[in-house]
């Protein structure tokens, strides 16, 4: 095996370990709505977001992305993993979502609001920054070099990145080429429903606000949040082709392959990132869908793919309770 491929191969798997992120945090997707350069500048108020218009989905190859279902007696809950920035093009669609959809009575995402700039400016300008303690105190020469580079090609000022904390360095970071190759937050799953959810007058709410969201990340150790940030500088080239194999392998409803290219990585290679954006919060939403149990109704609740993947998925925490879960 050559230095090259080996090199190569520890890239693509922190790039894995980064985008696993972007699949597991909804914030993700409202960072990409505004350009990261953006939140380094002071705003008084940023625009209340335009009502989505309602759009159809190119229709999936096959069954589609994958769908499961707990119930009791008197009430039914749909589980639905999305990807949060995704192609217009990509053909996820599938009559066994838009009937599950079409039957709840209340549609649940990671948060009710992932469009509304208001309310994250502030809060990355707040848990974001810090200037007093910029990213050139923290890194290497080298790694300052490759962070100015990347920070370049995705259309940031000279030096502007210096006074980000390092977790919003990455995320921002980890949306930028992205965005270039086509991915759109406005066609992200939970967008596409939010607008189909308004239109239909349902009620939305979210199992967490974009304030925890916030926390997740700023709350990590600085060590923790660095690394996270150098694995995006190290894998930062290889994002939309590691990003289209997992969004692929969740359109066709293969688990198994997102699974092993998103959850095991960052379990193994970044095990208090793993904790901190599936485990501890796949824990808290189980507890809150078996609150949901003890009322009635339908409910459809869409998360980002990683927590419905792997041995502490949502439906995994809630099979170890003894609550019957099954796959559509």
């Amino acid at each position: 095996m050559t230095t090259t491929f080996r090199l190569k191969t520890r890239s693509a798997a922190l790039c894995r370990t980064a985008l696993g992120a972007v699949l597991g945090l909804g914030l993700a997707g409202a960072v990409a709505f505004q350009p990261a350069q953006a939140f380094a500048q002071a705003v008084e108020a940023a625009p209340a977001p335009a009502v989505a218009e309602a759009r159809v989905v190119p229709r999936a190859e096959g069954a589609g992305p994958a769908l499961w279902v707990v119930s009791d007696a008197d009430s039914t809950i749909y589980l639905f993993g999305t990807v949060h920035v995704l192609r217009p093009t990509t053909a996820w669609g599938s009559p066994r979502v838009d009937a599950a959809f079409d039957s709840a009575d209340q549609i649940w995402f990671e948060i009710s609001n992932p469009d509304d700039q208001a309310a994250i400016v502030p809060l990355i300008q707040q848990h974001g920054m810090s200037p007093d303690r910029p990213l050139s105190s923290l890194l290497t020469a080298e790694e300052m070099t490759a962070l100015n580079a990347a920070a370049a090609a995705a259309g940031m000022p000279a030096g502007q990145i210096d006074i980000f904390r390092p977790w919003f360095a990455g995320l921002a970071l980890s949306m930028a080429p992205l965005i270039k190759a086509g991915y759109d937050p406005q066609s992200g799953v939970e967008l596409v429903l939010k607008a189909r959810a308004e239109a239909a007058g349902k009620p939305i709410q979210g199992l967490e606000t974009i304030d925890k969201q916030v926390g997740i990340l700023a709350g990590m150790p600085e060590a923790d949040q660095l690394a996270f940030l150098r694995s995006l500088l190290e894998s930062w080239e290889d994002a939309t082709v590691e990003l289209d194999r997992m969004v692929g392998a969740w359109a066709s409803g293969d688990v198994a392959t997102l699974e092993a290219v998103a959850i095991d990585e960052m379990q193994s290679d970044s095990p208090e990132l793993y904790e901190a954006l599936l485990v501890r919060r796949n824990t808290d939403w189980a507890n809150q869908i078996e609150t949901m149990l003890e009322g009635s109704g339908t409910v459809f609740i869409a998360v980002g793919a990683a927590h419905l993947a792997g041995d502490d998925s949502v439906q995994e925490i809630l099979g170890d309770r003894g609550v019957t879960v099954s796959r559509e």
